[in-house]
């Protein structure tokens, strides 16, 4: 039988837990909270994000083997998958009640802020770059490739193929809009901050079926939205809009 949604209540118990794991556990040397809890925000519905620094020679495995174990045998929580990233290891769990916890491990020498939602909750931090924003041509750069892989993908009759790539030139449009207007361009997070009358131009660009018809309709409405939102890169639009438009002609590929 399922079970209601994680509490608020529930997800501080998760958190003071590791926490205690952490500083009762000599190889670990710093621990901090990122992610949207970190510095006041996020909402009930907020996953739980945790950084440490691990001392000199300690390797992540070892430690994340026992605090896997314990984590799974006090809480029932189950192991997703990692993903390792410069010199830190992220161990992603879901929890029961739908909590996702995110437990990174990263060598104590370069243990520091990645971003601005970070809090150091106890040791040190070195400096390091933030990891920056995705910049409008990379944006656009790769709505052009996903706009022509969807136009190949159509004629090779790989219809849900077709789909995957024209819902990406959408997702490149959005990102675009997003960084124009100021918002966070990343994973979607500034979609639902755009304007109403923009998001109503962005819904045109949905797969509704995966007949030809209608994947060559979206594809057009997805080029067209992402050309609408090219303002910081007029130089580059410039120079593909021609091609992108004759993706979607009556007369490609013949000519």
């Amino acid at each position: 039988m399922s079970r209601p949604a994680f509490t608020v209540e529930e997800r501080d118990r998760v958190r003071d837990r590791v926490l205690e794991m952490a500083r009762a556990d000599a190889r670990v040397v710093a621990g901090a909270m990122v992610g949207s809890l970190a510095l006041g925000g996020g909402d009930r519905w907020s996953d739980l994000d945790l950084a440490f620094g691990l001392a000199p020679g300690v390797k992540a495995a070892d430690l994340l083997a026992a605090w896997t174990g314990a984590l799974e045998r006090e809480f029932a929580a189950v192991h997703l998958f990692d993903l390792p990233y410069m010199s830190s290891i992220y161990r992603v769990f879901l929890f029961p009640g739908s909590l996702q916890v995110d437990l990174s491990f990263t060598p104590g020498a370069e243990f520091g802020a990645l971003g601005p939602k970070f809090r150091l909750l106890f040791g040190t931090t070195v400096e390091r770059a933030h990891i920056p924003s995705p910049a409008a041509p990379y944006l656009f750069g790769l709505g052009v490739h996903h706009a022509v892989r969807a136009r190949f993908c159509i004629e090779r009759g790989r219809p849900w193929q077709a789909a995957h790539w024209i819902d990406g030139v959408r997702d490149q449009a959005l990102a675009l809009a997003c960084l124009r207007r100021g918002l966070a361009a990343a994973s979607g997070r500034g979609y639902d901050d755009l304007p109403a009358e923009a998001m109503a131009l962005f819904a045109e660009t949905l797969v509704r079926s995966t007949e030809r018809g209608e994947l060559l309709r979206a594809l057009e409405r997805a080029i067209e939205a992402m050309l609408r939102e090219s303002g910081d890169v007029p130089d580059l639009a410039s120079k593909v809009e021609a091609e992108l438009r004759g993706l979607v002609s009556p007369r490609w590929p013949a000519g």
